[in-house]
């Protein structure tokens, strides 16, 4: 084929998926309000399983069957929110709803994802000083952990089709996979090299990068007031005037704690500690959990080594980002440090709760207008297909860690340590989820009850 031949495909299909992009976006149903806010409130509760299965659900409820976002908008969203500190799923919750109704929109989606999995922990936690770490709680999550498997791996099948389209792509998977899987690799030094790699590809050799527009990617937008909103000198006092309202929102409750609370010296330590604990969670719970640990135990005596393995089971069976473990450690602080005071704890848990995620809402409200701006950037775009394909790497990493986790949970693989009903239970999920297409609550409620019958049956 000649060269003036090959410009006329390209031409052609360049057209024809612009054609399509124009369709799929007129698809698009903008939800008013109101039903925005009845769909964060059901996501805040059936969110269970981490970041990956977070990302399923979103991706399920809002691109595929209600179509409020298109694919190409949620996988550039997500490729911003990878780089951020804080919970990747509950920051793009907050830049949908920005996307969709605003700022109070993106409040109302980041606070609704977080507030249901608060409660919850704060019940388990006055529970857990009451009576102990109670063993059907843990029977309940395991009997969800094969359905979360599930759930990943029809989430990995579809954000793979998105999000690989090209050998580089998938070989930027595959070694992120085998980075971490194999040689235990940080992912926030894998999205770094991926930057690194993006960046001299992008000057050396531009085509590699390249992406076609896809079916669902947004039209550019020559609106000249969208330009205006996002020139530099708007967006420094945009930026500065989010920047003084999240300080005084931080500093109202040290307020109160001041004229109302016993041992102002006490909480403002605690405030300063987890918002310090908001801006190094980059790369996702598991890189801050560590942290936490270290220092809540070792350092600050706030609660024992057993207590924070404990509170990181009881996490694991709350709904929203495995991060919310961060508030029973607030609790048991409070409540340790206050001689076995439940009003304390519960201070102590929405004061931490309040100074961990604060932070996320300033990152996204800040940089949303910048993610707007990137947006059809063939250069940039490219960077970010990169990182969108370390999250496969990264999302197929989580499946294998998870799967093994429950299908040898001995953690030694081999056959007779294999657990068969969990392995059984995963592959009937998965075929409810693809031949059925049952839907998420459901699911978790069959979960649960697999997990307390296997519990009170006793096999």
């Amino acid at each position: 084929m000649d060269s003036d031949s090959e410009k006329i495909l390209l031409s052609s299909r360049s057209r024809d998926l612009e054609r399509r992009a124009r369709n799929d976006d007129a698809a698009l149903q903008r939800p008013s309000f109101r039903e925005a806010l009845r769909f964060w409130f059901k996501l805040g509760w059936i969110s269970f399983g981490g970041t990956a299965a977070h990302l399923a659900i979103m991706h399920d409820e809002l691109v595929e069957k209600k179509r409020w976002v298109n694919n190409g908008m949620f996988l550039h969203a997500l490729s911003h929110c990878m780089l951020l500190p804080g919970p990747e799923a509950q920051q793009l919750a907050i830049y949908i709803g920005w996307k969709l109704h605003g700022k109070r929109g993106g409040i109302i989606a980041g606070t609704l994802f977080v507030v249901p999995s608060m409660f919850v922990l704060l019940a388990l936690s006055v529970v857990y000083v009451r009576f102990g770490s109670l063993a059907w709680i843990a029977a309940m999550f395991n009997g969800l952990k094969p359905a979360v498997i599930a759930l990943v791996i029809v989430a990995l099948q579809r954000v793979a089709r998105s999000a690989l389209r090209g050998p580089l792509h998938g070989a930027v998977a595959v070694a992120t996979f085998a980075a971490m899987f194999f040689f235990d690799v940080s992912l926030l030094v894998i999205m770094l090299s991926a930057i690194v790699l993006g960046i001299v590809l992008g000057a050396l050799r531009p085509g590699l990068l390249h992406r076609p527009r896809e079916a669902g990617a947004e039209e550019r937008e020559d609106d000249d007031s969208i330009h205006r909103s996002t020139r530099p000198i708007a967006l420094l006092k945009a930026g500065a005037k989010l920047a003084v309202s999240v300080l005084l929102l931080w500093f109202t409750p040290l307020l109160l704690f001041y004229f109302f609370a016993d041992d102002f010296h006490f909480w403002t330590g605690l405030a300063l500690f987890f918002t310090k604990t908001a801006f190094v969670t980059i790369g996702g719970s598991y890189t801050v959990i560590p942290y936490v640990a270290q220092v809540a135990v070792s350092k600050l005596h706030w609660l024992t080594k057993l207590q924070m393995m404990d509170g990181f089971a009881l996490a694991e069976t709350t709904p929203g980002p495995l991060i919310i473990v961060v508030a029973f450690v607030g609790f048991l602080a409070a409540y340790n440090h206050f001689h076995g005071s439940l009003w304390m704890g519960t201070l102590g848990l929405l004061a931490t709760t309040f100074y961990t995620f604060l932070p996320c809402f300033f990152f996204v409200f800040a940089g949303a207008p910048l993610v707007e701006r990137t947006q059809n950037k063939p250069t940039i775009e490219g960077v970010l297909g990169l990182i969108t394909a370390v999250v496969v790497g990264a999302i197929l990493d989580l499946t294998f860690f998870l799967g093994k986790a429950v299908i040898f949970p001995s953690g030694v693989a081999g056959l007779k340590q294999l657990d068969a009903i969990s392995l059984g239970w995963a592959m009937l999920s998965l075929f409810l989820l693809q031949r059925f297409k049952l839907k998420i609550i459901p699911l978790i409620l069959l979960g649960i009850g697999f997990g307390l019958i296997r519990y009170f049956l006793g096999f």
